[in-house]
């Protein structure tokens, strides 16, 4: 089901990317502060809205993932260390022969 999911959002990205590029051919000249490149307007448009994709997809991950698997990390860790006290007081303390 999955599988089937990812074929048919991977086909309707190469249509939307195909109609995109050849409804927008015309050339557009991109200014880039040291150098300048003309480049088919449907690749810059298609280029700003993946780049924009991917930063806004990190800032989620940086402002909102990374600290819940700090906070995570944390709680495993207290955990173990509780457990650990908890073994402790229930095993018996035998000496060594």
């Amino acid at each position: 089901m999955k599988k089937t999911g990812l074929i048919l959002m991977a086909v309707a990205a190469t249509v939307a990317g195909l109609l995109v590029g050849t409804l927008n051919s015309a050339s557009v000249n991109v200014d880039l502060l040291w150098f300048q490149l003309e480049l088919p307007l449907g690749l810059t448009i298609l280029s700003g809205f993946s780049l924009g994709l991917v930063v806004g997809i990190s800032m989620i991950y940086m402002a909102r993932i990374v600290p819940l698997r700090l906070q995570l990390r944390k709680a495993r860790t207290a955990l173990l260390k509780k457990n650990e006290l908890a073994q402790d007081k229930l095993e018996p303390n035998t000496p060594d022969a």
